[in-house]
């Protein structure tokens, strides 16, 4: 997981809100050619177990509200803190009965809602790992192949879904017989199943004393990586993997243990930033999550719009597209504004960093109806981390700055074919992958850090203290036919970012090549404006306009113009009417871009793209 840094308000002289951040003590050095990066503020004491918080949460302030979603009619739906727990526990002590462990496991198919939150927190509760799983591999895909494969690596003991009409194709692919299915609503002919509301009328039995037994190592949940340029694997996340990257969060922003953080947060729990990073802030310091079941998409927004009329939020998380259209909406709407701003104190960017021109308008809002910039916060994770590294915490604020490590978390730069690859060692990262021994032994160098396939590169050479820039995946860069190494990542940010708003992402081609190409996902819902055409325009007449065509040229004119050589001079582009596809692993489950993927399975269009035989091949002057 990136979180995005964005560049500081021109002139410098506009006052920022206040935020209480923490900034840790740094001690650096270059041993045998290696750079050591370690946080000198030691980690607080954490918690033996991640439901600790809910416990201590319901003795504190039992009435305040933990999570809330929008029931049918509209209305919020809140669960308290006591309520929680009382659930929790009933939960917990169902899923213990049916013999539930680490070999069989909850596997949980559908998406946020009060059910699965209080499903996952029982089965941590009663030390029982779960498995939250994209619920796009059961909706959207049409091939469950995927599917099939996570849940063979998993062996569940029970699998959970919202509805059974909706997931009954995909349950009746990769379900065994053998497998209780829990449903919330909805049948499955020929297949029975038991119902979540039968969980909670569970008695607590002896729940409590199982426990008392769980432990710091006591695995809390597997999740499964997001596949961006391999096979996904199942992480091995414990309680105290969670607990120390919760105390880490905590040292870096303190602001979050001296008012109740409250989030208004739609991120899937399947992944780590949404479901380990967001909930956990949430839980570990008493605030309150609203469920937003709005997405960033032109149809599905105006759901999280209508949520921060009414909602607040102290810190906010989106994705790129996200903020794009919130600092839109927030342009026009008054209410929005004045709600929005009322209380927000820092602004985090998940899986990809804004564009320059999409903050820099989202601050102008922000200057303009409050008078303050909103800091926008950087760093650096990943889910076998749980998932946080770095963050730029201090006065840097650049783009790709990623900052220092958090208090308890060690780093290392090892050198790596001309670039230094990040490697991280502390008690926020995984004991392994699950049933992969031969893939955990890889991953893991001689001292115990864990390998990332990150580069970073620091901020100035001659004050390591100050942190990192990144400097893209090392799994990704490639040799030209001359033996010039290619910086994929790095070159890939460029394109989005000034590709915004019409760059969805960006493949970079060329292993073994003469030159630089790109495959350019496009931003089809922006791009039709542009072309001018009617709606009814299909993909390809839009992206063969004449506008449309003249933006890219433009765009590659602009990426080749600090060119230095063959190793950033991209010589040609090509703009794909097809999207990325999710049966064909070309779409990972936090909506990122296999690359490696992509071009396996085009590898056809990749050869066409440097024979010059495409209709709408944009060269290169």
């Amino acid at each position: 997981m990136s979180m995005s840094l964005n560049a500081a308000p021109p002139g410098g002289a506009v006052r920022r809100r206040p935020v209480d951040l923490g900034n840790p003590e740094i001690r650096a050095y270059r041993q045998d050619g290696i750079w050591h990066v370690d946080a000198v503020t030691p980690l607080g004491p954490v918690p033996a177990r991640f439901t600790d918080s809910l416990v201590r949460g319901a003795r504190q302030h039992s009435e305040r509200t933990l999570v809330a979603r929008r029931g049918p009619d509209g209305e919020w739906i809140r669960l308290s803190y006591a309520q929680v727990l009382e659930n929790v526990r009933r939960i917990g002590q169902a899923l213990h009965a049916r013999g539930l462990s680490a070999e069989r496991p909850l596997v949980i198919l559908s998406g946020n809602d009060l059910q699965h939150f209080q499903l996952a927190l029982g089965a941590m509760y009663a030390g029982i790992p779960y498995a939250p799983i994209s619920p796009a591999y059961s909706l959207v895909a049409t091939d469950y192949a995927k599917l099939q494969d996570l849940i063979a690596q998993l062996t569940p003991g029970a699998i959970y879904a919202s509805d059974g009409i909706a997931y009954s194709r995909a349950l009746a692919a990769v379900v065994p017989e053998d497998v209780e299915l829990i449903l919330d609503q909805g049948d499955i002919a020929g297949r029975p199943a038991s119902r979540f509301a039968s969980l909670l009328a569970t008695a607590p039995g002896a729940i409590d004393d199982v426990n008392a037994g769980v432990g710091p190592d006591t695995i809390a949940k597997f999740l499964f990586t997001s596949g961006s340029t391999k096979k996904p694997k199942a992480v091995i996340t414990t309680h105290r993997m969670l607990n120390s990257n919760q105390q880490m969060l905590l040292q870096t922003f303190p602001f979050m243990g001296q008012e109740p953080p409250v989030l208004v947060d739609w991120l899937p729990w399947n992944h780590t930033f949404g479901g380990s990073h967001n909930v956990g802030i949430v839980l570990y310091n008493g605030g309150t999550l609203y469920i937003d079941d709005g997405k960033p998409t032109e149809r599905d927004f105006g759901h999280t719009l209508r949520n921060l009329k009414e909602i607040a939020p102290t810190i906010y998380f989106n994705v790129p597209k996200g903020f794009e259209l919130l600092t839109e909406a927030l342009e026009q709407d008054a209410a929005l504004r004045a709600c929005f701003f009322s209380r927000v104190k820092l602004f985090l960017c998940a899986g990809a960093g804004l564009s320059d021109a999409a903050w820099n308008r989202l601050d102008q809002v922000a200057i303009r109806h409050c008078g303050e910039s909103i800091r926008i916060m950087t760093g650096l994770g990943m889910t076998e981390t749980s998932p946080s590294c770095t963050f730029g915490t201090g006065p840097i604020v650049k783009p790709g700055y990623v900052g220092v490590p958090a208090p308890g978390c060690q780093a290392k730069l090892v050198p790596h074919g001309g670039k230094l690859e990040a490697r991280f060692r502390g008690p926020h990262v995984m004991p392994g992958y699950w049933r992969a021994p031969a893939q955990t032994q890889e991953c893991f160098d001689e001292e115990g850090y864990y390998c990332t396939g990150d580069a970073l590169k620091f901020y100035d050479d001659a004050h390591p203290e100050l942190g990192f820039m990144f400097d893209g995946r090392i799994a990704e860069d490639f040799k030209l036919s001359s033996g010039t190494f290619v910086s994929v990542g790095p070159l890939r940010a460029r394109v989005i970012s000034q590709g915004a708003p019409y760059v969805q992402d960006a493949v970079v081609t060329g292993l073994n090549r003469d030159s630089i190409g790109l495959m350019i996902f496009p931003r089809l819902e922006n791009c039709l404006p542009l072309s001018g055409l009617p709606a009814s325009a299909t993909p390809t007449e839009i992206l063969a306009s004449a506008p449309v065509q003249g933006f890219f040229r433009d765009l590659l004119a602009r990426l080749n113009a600090d060119a230095t050589g063959s190793a950033s001079r991209v010589d040609r582009l090509l703009l794909l009417d097809e999207p990325p596809s999710i049966d064909h692993r070309e779409l990972t489950d936090k909506g990122s871009i296999n690359q490696a993927a992509v071009l396996a399975r085009r590898a056809a269009t990749v050869d066409a793209l440097y024979a010059g035989t495409l209709p709408g091949l944009i060269k290169a002057a």
